[in-house]
């Protein structure tokens, strides 16, 4: 057999393991609440700060997807015509200096492009008030985000050129062991030292509420090293908490403005739900996932490298050479747009699984409904989305779902 018979093999038999590991760990059969109860919550909400989500959504609707049609129209331009290997070329030096030069270019041109809409929609939401920082802070972390994604794409890069250099036949397949390693080893070093860049995190004072929340995990068999607090009102009034990392990392993180918004009793709630995520093990699901989906990638990478007519376009004579920076970034992007709603629709199954665990954990459905009607009025989320635009996009249940769902459970369970 050639190495593309293998590589081919090597693909289906990873989109099919990708395919049973999806199958197999991800709740399907988790019907949305009664739509009588959804309606019913949604009559309860305040009228006036439901008008004013529903018009921050419908401004920043005229800011996501222009954004999105424009960022995938840049990716494929640097990618299926020469310029992105004109970039490239523009830099001087040895390959290496072409890899990190020339990925930092056609990024920087990419996110430069995007960048206004970053604005615009910064603009949005301090005028919504859901943005404390001014253009100084604003900036510093949009920096940070760069200079984390430079890093991360600069490793990522070495890693393949100095694969297809060293193994011109076989790169694929340690590329897919290594993409793969990758993700992993990110799952376990995210919490401890990209979070830190952006977040100030201090420990929980003692008294009743972190004590409540260590003995919430450890009834629920999650352990946890601390509970952590967040300065998040530096940047947003939003309200959040979750629980980060996998094993020795793992700690549960409150937003401070959580603290001062909410009842002990919500905050309570709400961790009962990130705590569903462990104990669920939905993060070392999401992880085998995305290094399935990483490998699966590299794989397909090289098969594509085969596409003499993607590779004219590009403008270069193999997807190996430096050069073809710009078609790996609107691969990528591609990849991205299509993943997207099937993401989406995994994450709401998941998280409604986690909103389940909340209430079997907690006992209490009135709270976990009072929360989410918090969150809903205060993160201005619309809490009845369009229904294109929730199968599309949407992350997790809309509120009046997780509103409907603790009131079905609140009659299931007297």
């Amino acid at each position: 057999m050639t190495v593309r018979g293998w590589a081919w093999v090597t693909l289906i038999v990873l989109g099919a393991l990708l395919a049973v590991v999806v199958a197999v760990l991800i709740p399907w059969q988790r019907p949305p609440a009664p739509r009588a109860d959804q309606l019913a919550a949604l009559a309860e909400l305040p009228a006036d700060r439901v008008a004013r989500a529903r018009a921050l959504r419908g401004e920043l609707r005229w800011n996501t997807y222009p954004a999105m049609l424009v960022g995938l129209g840049v990716a494929l331009l640097l990618g299926l015509t020469p310029l992105g290997a004109w970039l490239v070329g523009l830099v001087p030096g040895p390959w290496l200096a072409k890899v990190l030069g020339g990925g930092l270019l056609v990024l920087a041109v990419a996110d430069l492009v995007t960048l206004p809409f970053a604005a615009w929609r910064h603009t949005v939401l301090v005028r919504y008030g859901l943005s404390t920082q001014g253009w100084g802070g604003w900036a510093g972390d949009l920096l940070k985000g760069y200079a984390v994604g430079a890093v991360l794409g600069a490793i990522a890069l070495l890693g393949f050129f100095g694969l297809t250099r060293l193994l011109p036949n076989w790169w694929w397949a340690v590329g897919a062991v290594g993409a793969a390693g990758l993700v992993v080893l990110l799952s376990f070093v995210f919490p401890v030292l990209v979070e830190p860049v952006f977040n100030k995190f201090t420990p929980m004072a003692d008294g009743p509420l972190r004590t409540e929340l260590m003995e919430l995990a450890a009834r629920d068999g999650v352990p946890v090293r601390d509970v952590l607090v967040a300065d998040a009102s530096r940047r947003t009034t939003a309200l959040n908490a979750y629980v980060s990392g996998i094993g020795p990392t793992r700690r549960i993180v409150v937003y401070d403005t959580l603290l001062r918004e909410a009842e002990p009793a919500e905050t309570v709630g709400v961790v009962a739900h990130e705590l569903g995520h462990a104990e669920r093990g939905d993060v070392v699901i999401g992880t085998v996932i995305g290094a399935l989906g990483a490998a699966v990638l590299v794989v397909g990478l090289y098969l594509l490298g085969g596409w003499a007519w993607l590779l004219r376009r590009a403008g270069v004579e193999s997807i190996a050479e430096p050069k073809a920076i710009g078609l790996l970034l609107a691969v990528a992007a591609v990849v991205g747009l299509l993943a997207g709603p099937a993401q989406a629709v995994v994450s709401r199954l998941i998280e409604a699984r986690a909103d389940e665990h909340a209430l079997e954990l907690t006992g209490d459905p009135a709270g976990f409904e009072r929360m989410q009607q918090r969150l809903s009025l205060v993160n201005l989320s619309d809490p009845d989305p369009p229904a294109w635009e929730q199968g599309l996009f949407g992350s997790h249940p809309t509120t009046v779902e997780r509103m409907a769902a603790a009131r079905e459970y609140a009659r299931t369970h007297g």
